[in-house]
């Protein structure tokens, strides 16, 4: 009666409600990428879908190191100017971040065409692979101000633009794809087709956020001063830490199949990609809730609503565990016979989703499963110390734990194999990840107890 009774009010819940609506918007382009990704392997084979890997992943790398995130710049400072009713104080804000963005976003693709000859050399280890890197690289153009454009969608609660361009994205790229693997198409051609999709998902969320904003912060809006704009320190402070912490993520996280080809080489890169591509799966329907969360927890956070914060984040937590840990056991129980073993439906046609030849992936699905399991149960950890305003808290933890994890990859990895890639990627999330929401839930406990008491040294 107990759980009937919750499931009855969080289904009232208008708060949860929405964040599981606005999630639902995503999904449906990121089922479509997670097929993509098996037809690609299929086509590619495990070392050329290894190659795939390691040029997408080395050019999304480059931009990484050097954004600033303005998406989480957006959503705070726009979120919290605009709770306060300030929207030309919200204007300023995007405009400057709009305006970093492009000038880094060029500078990325300069880096880019410096250090590709590097990574085909010792990355992927065929110098001819080159082209195909600062092909590629044309994304960095198209993103030149992406990040911002989608923060503006989050604060004005516009998820289901986001998931036209997403769906759009999905839909040409899968047509590409397909045409690919019908006519037995190479390499290059799949690149096309993800650089296609990469330019869709980079200029539709930019076009968007241009059509709403002079309809949520008025005509004009980019006449804005700076001048309106939070402490200038604060801001650099916070973009800074956020850049920081982007970097520490593409060296500890994001990097994987690039260190696993910089170890080895494209086939074993082929097979943790392969690995990487199935957690997506699992992942796949709680990655929304980590862009469709945050601005709640902004808002309630500017707000000082501590008791509806709590509910959110216990209600967000059970939902991400109850999948994560069904969808785990299903794998363990069932993994290589779903994903690996040819079967015949009614209709009688042999269906394999994956060739036998990927099957050394499944160990290394296993080791990630703890570490992912982990993150998407508690994928709220670091949004809510970027609520309260402390970005260095997250950096700091996740730094630590990065160099470490980088300090043990070079001494463990090579002895071991690329399993142990795994084992070191999974205990860095567990171990970042518990340290940053203790600090989380602290900073509540610590506000609720500074409202209770109306002590001075809170204001």
């Amino acid at each position: 009666m107990n759980l009937i009774q919750t499931l009855r009010n969080w289904i009232q819940d208008r708060l949860l409600r929405q964040v599981v609506r606005n999630s639902s918007y995503l999904f449906v382009s990121n089922a479509i990428s997670a097929v993509l990704s098996i037809v690609t392997a299929n086509l590619l084979g495990v070392a050329g879908f290894g190659v795939l890997g390691i040029v997408i992943g080395f050019c999304s790398n480059v931009n990484r190191l050097l954004s600033f995130r303005m998406g989480d710049l957006v959503v705070k400072y726009m979120g919290e100017a605009m709770a306060q009713e300030q929207p030309r104080r919200a204007a300023a804000v995007v405009k400057a971040a709009m305006l970093v963005e492009s000038v880094t976003s060029l500078i990325a693709y300069g880096v880019l065409v410096l250090l590709a000859p590097l990574g085909a050399l010792y990355i992927v280890k065929d110098p001819t692979t080159e082209p195909l890197i600062m092909l590629y690289g044309l994304s960095l153009l198209a993103n030149f101000s992406t990040e911002t454009a989608t923060g503006v969608l989050q604060v004005t609660n516009h998820y289901r633009s986001q998931a036209l361009i997403n769906l759009i994205q999905s839909l040409v790229t899968a047509g590409l794809i397909i045409w690919a693997y019908v006519t037995h198409a190479g390499l290059l051609a799949v690149l096309v087709a993800y650089l296609v999709g990469k330019m869709i998902i980079g200029l539709g969320p930019i076009a968007v956020s241009l059509y709403w904003l002079p309809r949520v912060l008025g005509r004009g809006w980019w006449k804005a001063p700076f001048s309106l704009l939070p402490a200038r320190r604060e801001l650099a402070g916070f973009a800074i830490s956020t850049n920081f912490s982007g970097t520490i993520n593409v060296i500890a996280r994001d990097s994987e199949v690039l260190w696993v080809g910089y170890f080895f080489s494209p086939l074993e890169a082929g097979y943790y990609k392969t690995a990487l591509a199935i957690i997506n799966l699992v992942i796949m329907p709680i990655t929304p809730f980590i862009s469709t969360t945050y601005p709640e927890i902004t808002r309630y956070v500017a707000r000082g609503v501590w008791t509806r914060l709590r509910r959110l984040l216990g209600q967000v937590t059970a939902i991400a565990g109850s999948w994560t840990i069904l969808v785990a056991i299903g794998l363990l129980l069932f993994g290589d016979v779903i994903l690996f073993s040819a079967w015949q439906p009614i209709f009688g046609r042999v269906i394999q989703i994956y060739p036998e030849e990927f099957l050394p992936a499944l160990p290394i699905l296993f080791i990630l499963l703890i570490g992912f399991g982990t993150a998407n149960t508690l994928f709220w950890n670091r949004p809510l110390l970027l609520a309260f305003g402390k970005p260095g808290y997250p950096l700091k933890i996740a730094f630590w734990t990065m160099a470490a994890k980088v300090a043990l990859a070079f001494w463990l990895v090579p002895r071991f194999g690329y399993w142990m890639e795994a084992v070191l990627l999974s205990a860095y999330f567990v171990i970042s990840v518990g340290l940053i929401v203790w600090e989380g839930m602290r900073e509540i406990r610590k506000a609720e107890k500074c409202r209770r008491e109306e002590m001075p040294s809170c204001a």
